[in-house]
């Protein structure tokens, strides 16, 4: 019997490969004569060289494009504290080093999921964590700082109550680097191999400048009051024009060496230079044939620029070549280049561009030059502001105690002081916050970063109003076999389940494995607890038969020998060897495997000799192996091999080991210094062939190459490729598949990616519950029938709590839990694996140029228009006012009248919006700006034969061009998604150029 595709994808979600992000190469430039001039180690990626390679599952052929650690999710001082009723402290550590702890209670998106978020502030760097908020228990700065690793202090922490400390701190937040970017574009003719002979091109090709205008729009310099990337926007000393864009949020500046003053007497052209070698990442646009000498980023004499992205355009065939050059020392950075790395769609290529230059210039920040200055800076700031705020210890500016409650309620004889201090709090927090919106400087136009286009992590509702509550659950087919705490239950879709199992054998693990006619379960608790093995056939035998459901009693034959009492197991993933089971029984290990090792033998056997219903029989007991404690987290990992060099990864106490399961010896893989050890998960991951692990405990994720055996011994050594990261929230539950990371928390989803443990996208998930992920992923999730809270709707309130418009209000007021008197609504949901590992198959690359037509996730389901919007570079003086005093309103939380304008007021619309209506007909109901699209060109908006086939103004989705199978297995059930739309949606976007 052959594997299913579900698990043949679950065989493939932990194998991965570097490569796809390119090699390392010497580099050597040379001149015309032939003479070496420099050298260098650059890593290159030019896409995958066998093009015609057969696409398996996880192949990269098309790559989905996401923009690494967006400020939107990762400047949380901004977007959480600013301007919000929050507590700051001030301590020194054991080292006498000063550091800064920042903590608030906040709402996530208004979505009924209170929790306390921390900021620690040290010269090593920023730490972030979300900790769970509970109504009964307040939570103290120590335990905050404990979850934090910091336990130690020479000093206690004191609260510091001064309001203008929130400009410092936003200060030092700001060290993270900025949120806008200059590129610089460098033109190089055919056949130049040197610098000055590049920066010497007086004027471009019509090549060059159709790339320039796809890039973003040439703005003349003089009075421009946008981001201006170090040009000079007063006396024309660095050119009259040059070219701009906005991309999801961010002001780019392109430093183009055409538009850049050209000096005939200046062979080397200085003031070029003075720029473009001053830029960390530089698009070198070549002219000329592939076979033509290319470009080499050692042909560039700068000792600053770390990344190239060599562009070629080929006339002939209209597309665009991409080749991206990184200095060696850059962290890995995505979206790796498609295979071939050419772009026919010019908007895919350019969308495809930015993002990865963007995530360029980020991941050199990393670099140990970049990262050593930073936190140098880091460490003068925190130690100045220390200095400055220590004199005042003994006045009312600092707190004498010492780990004091987080937001305390205040005495009722100095509750007006309070009140009235935290009223000046926030408002100089919301004027610090208004300011930085009005520079520019702000992530808070970061919301726009793609809500509109479809993720790859974007569920299917599977079944709605599911009644159970889940304890594990496994595939079978397109069906899920779940357990309950009605029994175990096969369930499909809306239809009724069928009950397998009653509750009297309560399932607390199982496998379907399909391939093999097996389904394995671990039932009951403590010294009852059992293994149990059944033949997936005769159980569908009993569905089919409509036979009475099984209970404990009827399952005495499937019960495996010496499993008693067993609180964990574990099977091997590849099921093309030997199935594996190792079952922990306390501190020991059993070595279980099936006689018939291969997964045709079933098949072969039942043609001659009926089989027995149980499956029993065919398992051998191999060894025991007994260890120092008992596991909490159980992995096979599977060797090189199929001789004797298998191994299992145990976690107990403070530690992770790995056994070989031949000779049982243990060799110590990771110690964990901490406290408290909340160990989470052990990953195998195989990259290139080769066996790792992903360590996960508390808030730590921490990436271990595993050594194959050399004599039956295990070297545990440091790897080049070894990682680590932390989780903003600490997990119960991780789930691998190449690219990404999620990562599940009691009410929200993490997603990063493998390679370097980057953030990609956090979504918020009230009450999540994981129920199985060996092959696609499910999910339930709780959401209230009633969206509509005590405030008025969930989008008008939402929209007072954005980072443009905070609420008002001094404490954050929290809806009423769904159990009093809401009824709750739990759902069943499904991330296709596929989707994730082999989305690139499936589905091309989209460009987020392409409106989309979208329902809001909720279950009203009424249909949502995207609005096509443009970045507009003419707005008068007049209408920048107009705009800022009305952000200005209503952050201060004042109507057109000058009095507080209640929740449910309209917000007044602004002149560029009208003018936008009255273009389209008038305003249109239950309509919001499309946010995905940052730049679309006139031509796009001008189509006719757009409107023709779209009568009602809908943009189609390019999405509408896939495979019918895979926009069946791929394309989310919207109108019951538990990825809520986030607030920022229903606002006015602030364009301040």
């Amino acid at each position: 019997m052959k594997s299913s595709v579900s698990e043949d994808l679950g065989c493939r979600r932990g194998d991965f490969s570097r490569k796809h992000y390119g090699s390392v190469e010497l580099l050597i430039s040379s001149d015309a004569d032939g003479a070496i001039q420099r050298a260098g180690r650059f890593r290159v990626e030019n896409g995958s060289s066998d093009e015609n390679a057969t696409a398996l599952p996880g192949t990269w052929r098309r790559t989905d494009v996401h923009l690494e650690n967006p400020e939107y999710h990762t400047r949380w001082y901004f977007k959480y504290f600013l301007g919000q009723v929050h507590q700051n402290y001030i301590g020194n550590d054991a080292e006498k080093s000063p550091f800064f702890l920042s903590v608030t209670l906040s709402d996530q998106n208004n979505q009924r999921v209170p929790q306390y978020r921390a900021i620690l502030w040290r010269k090593t760097g920023t730490q972030k964590i979300c900790l769970p908020y509970s109504p009964t228990k307040t939570l103290s700065v120590k335990s905050i700082l404990s979850a934090m690793n910091l336990d130690k202090f020479e000093k206690g922490p004191r609260e510091i109550f001064h309001p203008e400390i929130q400009k410092d701190l936003l200060v030092l937040e700001e060290q993270e680097g900025s949120v806008n970017f200059k590129f610089g574009v460098l033109f190089a003719k055919d056949g130049q191999l040197t610098d000055d002979d590049m920066f010497s091109n007086e004027i471009g090709s019509d090549a060059f400048q159709k790339f320039l205008n796809l890039l973003g729009d040439t703005i003349t310099l003089k009075g421009w009051t946008g981001y201006r990337g170090g040009l000079d926007t007063k006396n024309d000393t660095t050119g009259i024009h040059s070219v701009y864009t906005v991309y999801q949020g961010h002001e780019i500046m392109f430093h183009v060496s055409t538009m850049l003053p050209y000096s005939k007497e200046n062979k080397q052209q200085v003031e070029r230079k003075r720029h473009i070698g001053n830029d960390i990442v530089t698009i070198v646009f070549q002219e000329g044939e592939e076979p033509s000498p290319a470009f080499k980023p050692s042909m560039i004499r700068s000792h600053f620029t770390h990344i190239f992205a060599l562009v070629r355009y080929d006339q002939q065939n209209d597309n665009y070549r991409l080749k991206i050059f990184s200095e060696e020392s850059v962290p890995l950075f995505g979206p790796p280049l498609p295979s071939p790395p050419v772009f026919t769609d010019h908007q895919e290529f350019r969308d495809f561009l930015l993002v990865k230059l963007i995530n360029g210039e980020k991941a050199t920040l990393e670099t140990p030059t970049f990262a050593q200055k930073r936190r140098r800076t880091l460490d003068m700031l925190i130690r100045s502001l220390y200095q400055d705020l220590m004199p005042d210890l003994h006045k009312n500016m600092l707190n004498r105690r010492s780990f004091s409650d987080v937001l305390p309620e205040s005495p009722k004889s100095a509750r007006k002081k309070e009140e009235a201090r935290q009223a000046e709090f926030v408002r100089i927090g919301q004027a610090l916050k208004l300011k930085s919106i009005v520079r520019g400087d702000a992530p808070s136009s970061l919301a726009a970063s793609g809500i509109c286009k479809k993720e790859p992590w974007e569920p299917q509702c599977f079944c709605s109003n599911f009644p159970h509550e889940a304890v594990c659950a496994d595939p079978w087919g397109q069906a899920l076999l779940v357990s309950t705490d009605a029994g175990v239950l096969l369930v499909d879709d809306d239809l009724p389940a069928v009950p397998v199992f009653d509750k009297t054998l309560p399932v607390k693990q199982m496998h379907v494995l399909e391939a093999l006619d097996l389904l394995i379960l671990r039932a009951d608790k403590g010294k009852d607890a059992r293994l149990f093995v059944f033949r997936l056939s005769a159980v569908q035998k009993g569905i089919e038969g409509r036979q009475a459901v099984k209970g404990k009693c009827d399952c005495r034959e499937n019960k495996l020998e010496k499993t008693k009492g067993c609180h964990l197991y574990a099977i091997n993933t590849h099921h093309s060897r030997e199935l594996r089971i190792v079952v922990a029984i306390r501190n020991k290990l059993l070595l279980i495997t099936r006689k018939h090792n291969k997964p045709c033998g079933v098949t072969s056997i039942s043609l001659l000799s009926p089989l027995s219903e149980s499956p029993v029989e065919e398992f051998q007991y191999i060894r025991e192996i007994c260890l120092s404690d008992s596991p909490a987290v159980m992995t096979l990992v599977d060797g090189p091999t199929e001789e004797s060099d298998n191994l299992i990864c145990v976690a107990y106490r403070h530690q992770f080991d790995v056994v070989n399961e031949s000779t049982g010896e243990a060799f110590r893989l990771h110690h964990v210094e901490a406290n408290r050890v909340n160990f989470v998960a052990a990953i195998d991951v195989y990259e290139d062939g080769e066996a790792g692990l992903l360590l996960c405990y508390n808030y730590s994720c921490i990436y271990k190459k595993v050594c194959p055996f050399n004599g039956g011994s295990f070297l545990v050594q440091p790897s080049a490729s070894d990682f680590q990261f932390c989780w903003n929230q600490a997990p119960y539950a991780i789930v691998c598949a190449f690219p990404y990371l999620l990562a599940f928390t009691p009410d929200s989803m993490e997603i990063r990616l493998v390679v370097n443990g980057n953030l990609v996208h956090t979504a918020v998930v009230p009450q999540l519950q994981l129920v199985a992920s060996r092959s696609d992923i499910y999910f339930t999730a709780t959401t209230s029938v009633n969206e509509v809270s005590s405030g008025g709707s969930s989008k008008g309130a939402s929209a007072h709590n954005s980072p443009q418009t905070p609420p008002g209000r001094d404490t954050p007021v929290f809806p009423s839990s769904p159990g009093e008197g809401e009824v709750p609504s739990k759902n069943l949901y499904k991330i296709p694996l596929r989707n994730l590992v082999g989305r690139s198959i499936e589905r091309p690359l989209k460009s987020p140029l392409v409106s989309k037509v979208i329902t809001p996730p909720t279950s009203i389901g009424i249909g949502i228009a995207a609005i096509p919007v443009t970045h507009s570079l003419s707005l008068s003086r007049m209408e920048i006012k107009e705009i800022a005093s009305r952000t200005r309103r209503e952050l201060l939380g004042l109507s057109d009248d000058g009095g507080p304008r209640s929740e449910g007021a309209p917000k007044p619309k602004s002149k560029a919006r009208k003018r936008l209506e009255e273009n389209q007909g008038g305003p249109k109901p239950e309509t919001v700006r499309s946010t995905s699209s940052d730049r679309i060109t006139s031509s796009s908006l001008e189509s006719p034969s757009t409107s023709e086939a779209n009568p009602e103004g809908l943009y189609q989705s390019a999405s509408s061009e896939q495979d019918p199978g895979a926009e069946r297995e791929g394309s989310p059930v919207w109108g019951s998604s538990p990825f809520q739309l986030p607030a920022y949606l229903d606002e006015d976007i602030i364009d301040l150029k």
